[in-house]
């Protein structure tokens, strides 16, 4: 992933310096658990050292990156110690122990992000409970509801990626030490759990000669399914932004940010359409990811350059697009009064479901009670005249203070965004 998007700590775990480290930690845990090595062989094989140029240096003569790694650590270990390095295994189960490291660091970061977003969400939706707002259907003005109602909805979908995200990451956690196609023909499965036991490491039930790629494709719908719920709620934020609408703003720093290179007065919701533009990546790459799950017999490796661009790629966006929502949620602007001019825009009409059930519970058929509020409804907004005007020049006998009481809307506004003690 470029720079740009790849905050340090996430980006240092996908390192060349740390894919390799993983490959040695996986080695060194291997010859930890042999028969072999004498305890000096196994302390030169602990202090064992290589380099991402000296690796890269033998790879370009042996076309293989895991060979020339073994090679290059081998050789630092001395001759004697060195012929134990990699001994009986083969270069998946590096490969894929190694990455299943490198997922589980990566998962500890992005589960901090999520979680971070939940809270972040959670605490604007109590903030804004009694908050007064349009809700909309179809982008068109439906009945009131308030703004922490919303964001309470975003927090519980944030919190539904949040689980999907735990479950997915520890599922392609899993290492595999069973040799070439999975037989363990010269280890065992007892060395296997050993080895992955100091790694800290649960074991595949059955692998090939990988890890069944099911499981990053698992991971990679769930971190695809969190950026979708991003975008969601960047949508929602870009849509309340306009000009038009002016209910919310991402947060902009007065006097330092720029908007626009051309014209100063510009304010634009750069952050959500960036969270935007990059969940489209995230489904691409959950694609991808989908169909690497079926490779020929117990192994190929048409996998393998897809997965070194899409799994670094997918966890370092996620990541980074939780800091922007973060941030964007924690800082967002609510103009709570252009909430409150923008639910007179339909002059009375969002109120028409309340006088529709009023006429129908005076004993009118619910056919007649529609079209009469439909038209007095359309004609309030069409002519910009006060529904509740329309209603009692029609003497239909309606309670109209109890037809046009706005806290129908909001009376469990409380309730609802309480929902969140169970998981914020």
């Amino acid at each position: 992933m470029i720079g740009r998007y790849t905050r340090p700590e996430i980006g240092a775990v996908w390192t060349d310096e740390a894919r390799m480290e993983a490959w040695r930690r996986v080695e060194v845990a291997a010859c930890e658990e042999m028969q072999g090595p004498t305890p000096g062989d196994l302390e030169a094989i602990r202090a064992a050292t290589f380099t991402v140029d000296a690796v890269k240096e033998r790879e370009r003569v042996l076309d293989h990156d895991v060979a020339a790694f073994v090679d290059v650590l081998s050789a630092s270990a001395g001759a004697q110690a060195g012929r134990w390095i990699h001994y009986g295994l083969t270069s998946s189960d590096v490969l894929d122990t190694a990455l299943a490291l490198q997922i589980r660091d990566a998962g500890t970061i992005v589960l901090d992000g999520a979680q971070e977003l939940v809270a972040a969400l959670a605490a604007q939706a109590r903030a804004h409970v009694h908050t007064v707002c349009v809700g909309r259907t179809h982008g068109v003005h439906a009945e009131p509801t308030t703004f922490g109602i919303k964001l309470a909805g975003f927090a519980f979908e944030a919190q539904r990626n949040l689980e999907r995200l735990r479950r997915a990451f520890a599922e392609a956690s899993v290492g595999a030490l069973s040799g070439a196609v999975g037989t363990y023909s010269a280890t065992s499965p007892e060395f296997e759990q050993r080895v992955l036991a100091r790694l800290g490491l649960p074991a595949e039930s059955v692998s090939t000669q990988v890890v069944p790629r099911d499981r990053l494709a698992d991971l990679m719908q769930a971190i695809s399914l969190a950026g979708a719920g991003l975008e969601r709620l960047a949508t929602e934020i870009r849509h309340l932004q306009r000009t038009e609408v002016r209910e919310a703003e991402e947060p902009f720093r007065t006097g330092a940010q720029k908007g626009s290179s051309a014209m100063p007065h510009k304010r634009n919701p750069i952050t959500t359409e960036r969270i935007t533009g990059l969940a489209r990546v995230l489904r691409g790459n959950a694609q991808a990811a989908v169909e690497n799950v079926a490779l020929w017999h117990e192994r190929d490796i048409s996998h393998s350059g897809a997965e070194r661009v899409i799994v670094p790629d997918s966890t370092i966006l996620l990541d980074y697009m939780q800091h922007l929502a973060v941030r964007v949620v924690s800082g967002l602007v609510v103009h709570e009064d252009r909430m409150r001019t923008n639910l007179e825009l339909t002059h009375g009409a969002l109120f028409s479901q309340r006088a529709l059930l009023a006429l129908i519970s005076q004993g009118m058929t619910r056919d007649d009670a529609y079209r009469i509020v439909q038209e007095d409804a359309q004609r309030a907004w069409d002519t910009g005249t006060p529904l509740r005007e329309l209603l009692a020049a029609r003497d239909l006998g309606l309670d109209l203070d109890t037809v046009f009481d706005l806290d129908a809307y909001t009376g469990h506004a409380e309730e609802i965004v309480g929902r969140l003690d169970a998981i914020a």
